[in-house]
């Protein structure tokens, strides 16, 4: 199952064919279709949005989709979404240890738990934070977001995400995104884990790298599309539907994922955390966490991110007469963190993998008490800081918890405890 293709690139054109000789040549809906396909449009902006700006794809599938029961809503279980007004918004540095795995079969989307966001899915500004916990496949459902895309970040388990335009195995280490309106079925090896960006704003897209140059940060190349993988299934199966924060759900008497070929730029991809050139000091002081940009959507003010999704890899410390960990620290952006693997080099210890934290707007955050004296006094030899990876959705909107997740038992009280052993050594004589 996990013998999938790909093609290499990020916002290309691009054109695949499960079957040769499919995609019509020279327009996009011929009077009959090759093979008795029907002629599709998924539109991801208005018709009208600028060229480099617009995000459509052609499919030519089995059955369109009009053919399907009619929605009925059903249980939202642990999944919420903005405007998030369940608790007041808190300035406090907050930190939780990992939900555990399930007892009963769950699969991806009854696995999603909302940890909180901002702005509104009615105006689609802003986000909402999702971890999910899985240990079922998603057998006889489909599932598509009308709310926003999700950007996927296991950290444990491989997931299989068959999408109407082809499949893809993402595991951890890897990110993929699915934007909103593809539809999709997830299939897990296992015991699963990681979270879910839901974007409600523009696309995703590659930051800017002014004095960077050409290369460097995540490269176009090491992003993957699948290609045209189609499925000719009759039966009764459920296709569920978040629309304006709710779930509803409809029968559908065939699999959609039935898209022979397909030619466009609104697509599903993945990529892979190890393949980012990481960007660091080579003589002195720590660089502004932009610089571990993997990729960002754009607010309505300029050089300000809706949401920028960050990555803290292995990399080389050689940074001269520095503090080498993240310095002490207050922001305009928001910033929620999670860790997928291995240590956080601004942490000792109580920050797990599959946990996260929150330091929202203008909350002071920085190294725990353990992590300032060490590094205070390390010598400041070139130390290659290995086997860890962190990741931060930061946005320009303060983030709003849920009420289950404010409310947790595996919200670590004593976070706050670990910055109490810093001491004044402040000395006029020296």
């Amino acid at each position: 199952m996990r013998n999938f293709e790909y093609l290499s690139g990020f916002g290309n054109e691009f054109a695949s064919e499960a079957l040769p000789d499919t995609l019509p040549k020279g327009q996009n809906t011929p009077q009959k279709v090759k093979h008795g396909l029907y002629a599709e449009q998924i539109s991801g902006t208005a018709f009208t949005a600028p060229r480099d700006e617009n995000k459509r794809t052609w499919c030519y599938r089995i059955r369109p989709s009009v053919i399907q029961g009619e929605y009925q809503q059903i249980d939202n279980l642990s999944l919420r979404s903005a405007p998030f007004d369940e608790v007041p918004p808190s300035p406090n540095q907050m930190r939780w240890g990992a939900y555990p795995f399930p007892q009963q079969p769950t699969d991806f989307i009854d696995g999603l738990i909302t940890i909180g966001g901002n702005g509104s899915v009615d105006s689609q500004v802003g986000l909402a934070v999702h971890t999910y916990v899985a240990n079922a496949s998603m057998t006889d459902r489909f599932f598509y977001n009308s709310d926003g895309d999700f950007l996927i970040v296991p950290q444990q388990g491989m997931l299989l995400i068959h999408t109407e335009l082809g499949s893809m195995d993402v595991s951890p280490g890897e990110i993929c995104v699915v934007p909103r309106g593809i539809r999709f079925q997830v299939a897990v090896e296992g015991e699963s884990r990681g979270y879910v960006c839901e974007n409600y704003g523009q696309a995703f897209r590659l930051p800017g790298l002014g004095v960077v140059g050409a290369n460097g940060l995540a490269n176009p190349r090491d992003f993957l599309t699948p290609v045209a993988r189609y499925e000719e299934r009759e039966g009764e199966f459920r296709l569920t539907n978040k629309y304006l924060g709710n779930l509803w759900e409809a029968s559908i008497p065939h699999s959609p994922l039935d898209v022979v070929a397909w030619h466009g730029n609104y697509v599903p991809y993945k990529y892979d955390l190890q393949n980012f050139q990481a960007i660091n000091a080579v003589n002195f002081d720590h660089p502004d966490p932009c610089i571990f940009t993997v990729l960002t959507c754009p607010s309505g003010v300029p050089g300000t991110a809706n949401i920028d999704f960050v990555v803290f890899p292995s990399r080389w410390l050689v940074a001269e007469r520095t503090f080498r960990p993240p310095y002490f620290h207050r922001n305009y952006m928001s910033e929620f963190m999670g860790l997928i693997e291995g240590v956080y080099d601004g942490k000792a210890e109580g920050f797990v993998p599959g946990g996260f934290s929150l330091h929202n707007r203008m909350t002071p955050h920085g190294p725990d008490a353990t992590t300032f004296e060490k590094a205070s006094n390390a010598e400041l030899k070139p130390t290659y800081l290995e086997g860890t990876l962190a990741f931060m959705f930061e946005s320009f909107l303060p983030y709003r918890l849920t009420k289950q997740v404010h409310e947790s038992q595996l919200r670590q009280k004593n976070y706050l405890d670990c910055w109490q052993g810093i001491k004044a050594i402040f000395s006029p004589e020296n």
